[in-house]
């Protein structure tokens, strides 16, 4: 730090990344199992993969949380989106590379990748 301007700036990013990790009933919320199995998994990666990408896409209105366990750990790591109306859209064994997807079709564009989605990995 060489200036009272960079503490500034590094302040209000690290604040940005705390906002995004605030849950806020009335945002659309990405919550990620990070239990033992999720974690075990591969859960991290797909948090952090999340909470990026919200925060350079800049997208207000959205959290994105941890949970513990979400009972379903053969399909971890598993990430459940629940929008601001109530509608919930499961996602499981998902990958950091994944979510740029997730992100830009389904937060960005409200339409659920549904080939990611619990459903279609019980129909396939």
């Amino acid at each position: 730090m060489k200036s009272l301007e960079e503490l500034k700036a590094l302040r209000e990013k690290m604040k940005s990344q705390v906002e995004i990790r605030e849950d806020d009933a009335n945002a659309l919320r990405v919550v990620v199992g990070m239990a033992t199995c999720g974690i075990a998994a591969g859960a991290r990666p797909v948090l952090t993969a999340f909470s990026n990408g919200v925060q350079e896409r800049g997208l207000r209105g959205v959290s994105v949380v941890q949970t513990g366990c979400i009972g379903l750990c053969q399909y971890e790591p598993i990430v459940e989106i629940h929008a601001a109306g109530g509608e919930k859209t499961t996602y499981v064994q998902v990958t950091a590379d994944m979510v740029d997807e997730i992100i830009a079709q389904h937060i960005v564009n409200g339409k659920p990748v549904n080939k990611y989605t619990i459903e279609a990995q019980r129909i396939g």
